[in-house]
Parts: structure tokens; sequence; C-alpha cells
């Protein structure tokens, strides 16, 4: 881990330590709270700076991310990059642009987010983006907590500001739950 990050997620207390279930159903000892860095503009300015340098050069006209913490994100980045961006909203259990957001066909995306666990909420985005018939020219991330990149799609081009590993568990074989730990549900998950 880069010492500067090091030195935001303990001064933010942004990584957290207890029994958490995350927004993908799975359940952690370990918990990223973005908001605590999102608090600070100058850590989110460095951090979304980086994701703008990794795509800088990738013809980017649009940012995207899922509401709620890839709506700052998307802002910061899309201000750095000097395009517009837009952010998706859950409506029905599904992302969908609303506001009268929308993406003209053949439009270059990037899509920023916060943290990946599953890769579930930026599969949801690749695929919102393609219905429109918009080309997702990158994903953007702060942390990748995934143990491994398998299932990422090669030919979107990826980068996390940082790779923090944390461990998860399926409720059924969680270590936590076992132990009759209280299971904490941080964050809405919008």
């Amino acid at each position: 881990m880069s010492d500067k990050i090091s030195r935001i997620l303990k001064e933010t207390g942004t990584l957290r330590e207890g029994h958490f279930l995350l927004t993908s159903g799975l359940h952690s000892s370990k918990y990223l709270e973005k908001f605590n860095i999102l608090q600070y503009p100058r850590h989110a300015r460095f951090l979304c700076r980086q994701i703008a340098d990794a795509f800088k050069d990738r013809e980017i006209q649009l940012v995207a991310g899922p509401a709620l913490g890839g709506v700052i994100l998307a802002y910061e980045v899309a201000a750095q990059l000097n395009v517009k961006c837009i952010f998706a909203e859950r409506e029905n259990g599904k992302r969908s642009f609303r506001r009268g957001f929308r993406i003209e066909p053949g439009t270059r995306v990037l899509i920023v987010d916060d943290i990946v666990t599953t890769g579930g909420s930026l599969e949801d985005m690749v695929t919102l983006i393609r219905n429109y018939q918009g080309k997702v020219a990158g994903i953007g991330v702060l942390f990748d907590r995934r143990p491994d990149t398998d299932g990422q799609d090669e030919d979107i081009p990826f980068f996390s500001c940082q790779k923090i590993p944390l461990p998860t568990y399926k409720p059924e074989n969680c270590p936590l739950c076992q132990k009759s730990i209280p299971l904490v549900k941080p964050g809405s998950g919008l």
C-alpha cells in the first residue's frame, strides 16, 4: 500500500474492524467507510487525480458513477478531465439514469466507483451504459477489496487507487456469525 494512502486511511478512520454486512450480502471482519475519506475534499481530489491520470489518454467524453459514493467521484474525476458527469440511481432494483441523464450512442464513458467487493455495481453500470450504446472506455475505483480479479472484463481497462484484499464470507460460512458477534450494516446501499 502506498504510504500516502495508508496515512489517509489511518487519519480518516476509513478502515474499520468488526462484523459487517456488505451491500453484496457478504459478511466481513473489515469495512472501508469511504465517506470518511470523501468528507475531506483534499483526499477525494488526490484519489480522483490518480483515476483521472490513469485515463487521461483514453479520450473520455463522460464520467458516470453509481449513487451514492460514485456521485462525488464522478464529479471530481470529470472536473479533472474537463468532461461532463452523470450518475445512476437504483430504480425498481436496477441501476438507471434518471433526471434526464442520457448517453449518446458511441460516447466514451469512464465508470468510477468507490469500492469493489464483488463487482456487481460495476457490472450493472457496464450493462446500463451499453444499453445506451455507449462505449465503456475504462473503470476507475478508489479501492479494490477483491482477493483476485477473476471475472474482470479484459476488454475494459481497470484502475484502482489501491488494492486492499479484505476477507469476505458467505453468511452461512461466516466465522463471526458462528461466534455470535453482532452484525452491523453500515451505509445505506442506495
